[in-house]
């Protein structure tokens, strides 16, 4: 509660997410949920470590949290480069 309005109840947090998802031309599949999803992502894709976004979302365990995350293509091969350069040194290129 604040001293404005009270608690929004799940019902209308859900129909101000799908009057802006219609609004923004989303997919109608898109729902609430998907932020949870999208939140994990982001803060994972930012470089926030594993265990601050596990708090974040009050998951006891961090495999829960990973089955949540949808990194894209983009972040894992800057991973993947990362990796390698560190174990193969500065000079190692992808071309």
């Amino acid at each position: 509660m604040t001293e404005r309005a009270g608690r929004m109840s799940p019902r209308s947090i859900n129909e101000a997410f799908t009057t802006a998802r219609d609004a923004a031309g989303l997919d109608g599949a898109l729902d609430l949920h998907c932020l949870r999803h999208s939140y994990i992502t982001h803060l994972t894709e930012f470089g926030y470590p594993a265990r601050f976004v596990q708090e974040q979302v009050g998951h006891s365990h961090g495999s829960t949290t990973a089955i949540y995350m949808g990194v894209s293509d983009e972040y894992r091969n800057h991973l993947l480069e990362a990796s390698l350069k560190r174990r193969l040194g500065d000079d190692w290129d992808l071309t």
